[in-house]
């Protein structure tokens, strides 16, 4: 149980000591989650990057080889539950759950009283066995969504990426630009982010999914500033793709950064800078062959 925003390593620990007591105990294993995420709830007026979004957190869930997800609605409600009431009705009478497993800050219910120590005391009048993961560290340091996000709002994508366990990615449908890459030698596809995304404005080598198929690019994340500077954009170059991508729904896996955003005197220097971006992208790229998250079907 979690709230498993970004699904990295530490939730990974949580996931595999259920998947654990789940073969000890021959059955099968869910992630109990909820949305919207309860930061958003309680704190709506506040921006909120999120790591994933619903469909994309439940499709890295899917990927760990976990049984299923329960997906519970964070409401008003949900909120003013106890923890004990959630533990007996939900937990306890609704899934008919026989263990659990949670990370060592997990908190839920009314005044986030539910806890590891709660579970742990409750454990033996339940008839239940709980598991409680302690912190994951990557050079002495904690994993946390907290410090994914601040790796990515540096452009840390090394970093973000071994908290995580894989590259972090967004899902998105390409639509219209304004068509400037096509004139300069780089079409481009479009995808606009979350207004919340904490990403780092500049140049990223990706790798992009399209299904079952992969195919390597460059990518500039920002506001345009030798054209526009206007609302922030992902634009995807693909290396050695031909197609029609509008309408389409990409996943887009962030493998390296390359600089930051700039903005150019003239149109030349920017074609100049754009061929050496992605001289660099094909290189960290071939540095990091199959890097992709590992996403799984839902439905």
């Amino acid at each position: 149980m979690g709230n498993f925003d970004g699904v990295h390593l530490g939730h990974r620990a949580v996931i595999a000591a259920a998947l654990n007591m789940a073969r000890r105990l021959n059955r099968p294993a869910l992630a109990v989650t909820f949305e919207p995420h309860p930061r958003l709830f309680f704190s709506p007026h506040t921006p909120q990057f999120r790591l994933t979004d619903e469909t994309s957190k439940l499709r890295l869930l899917a990927g760990t080889g976990l049984n299923g997800a329960v997906v519970m609605t964070f409401d008003a409600g949900r909120a003013g539950t106890s923890a004990q009431d959630f533990i007996q009705h939900e937990l306890i009478g609704r899934l008919g759950i026989s263990g659990i497993a949670i990370g060592y800050d997990f908190h839920f219910g009314k005044g986030r009283v539910g806890s590891p120590s709660l579970l742990q005391s409750e454990a033996p009048r339940l008839g239940i066995e709980v598991a409680v993961q302690p912190h994951v560290d990557i050079d002495e340091r904690p994993v946390s969504s907290t410090a994914i996000r601040m790796a990515l709002a540096e452009g840390q994508i090394a970093e973000a990426t071994a908290m995580l366990g894989g590259p972090w990615f967004i899902s998105g449908d390409v639509i219209h630009g304004e068509k400037r890459g096509r004139d300069l030698g780089y079409p481009t596809a479009n995808i606009r982010l979350d207004p919340h995304c904490g990403l780092r404005h500049g140049i990223y080598a990706v790798r992009v999914g399209m299904g079952d198929s992969r195919v390597d690019g460059v990518a500039s994340f920002g506001r345009r500033p030798t054209f526009d500077n206007g609302a922030p954009l992902l634009e995807i170059f693909l290396f050695d793709f031909k197609g029609d991508l509008y309408g389409k729904t990409l996943d887009v896996a962030f493998i390296a950064y390359i600089r930051d955003e700039l903005k150019f005197d003239n149109i030349d220097a920017l074609v100049r800078q754009m061929d050496d971006d992605s001289t660099k992208a094909r290189a960290a790229l071939v540095a990091a062959p199959g890097a992709f998250p590992r996403l799984g079907a839902i439905g």
